[in-house]
């Protein structure tokens, strides 16, 4: 997937606007202010986004996948286009990470915003 499939991709999640912060970083979020995937316009179009706390070790020791600067400690990764993932596994990881941010809003937020949940193994 190209960086503006990924971002049009995110866009379509339930909830999920664009904002432009920090000097050129793209940020897709739901409810005014939770991230859930960040584009880093001035580095190589590099994209970061949540995942689920267990499989964060398993996808950091795979190639061209990082922990991600300033977020890792919350469970994110960072890769550059070309992006190492299929196109299938990327809109996966996507769409939980809108999910693990839709869990945590309140009740009253979160009604329309949560999704079918994916696959449980990856």
């Amino acid at each position: 997937m190209t960086p503006e499939h990924v971002a049009a991709f995110c866009l379509s999640l339930p909830g999920a606007r664009k904002d432009i912060k920090w000097g050129g970083v793209r940020v897709f979020s739901v409810a005014e202010s939770k991230m859930f995937a960040l584009f880093h316009l001035n580095a190589a179009d590099s994209l970061a986004f949540k995942i689920d706390a267990d499989l964060f070790l398993g996808f950091c020791d795979r190639p061209g996948i990082r922990p991600a600067p300033y977020l890792a400690r919350a469970h994110w990764i960072s890769m550059a286009s070309p992006y190492p993932l299929s196109d299938a596994e990327l809109t996966t990881l996507l769409t939980r990470s809108h999910q693990l941010v839709v869990a945590k809003l309140p009740k009253r937020l979160r009604m329309n915003l949560l999704l079918d949940p994916p696959a449980a193994d990856l």
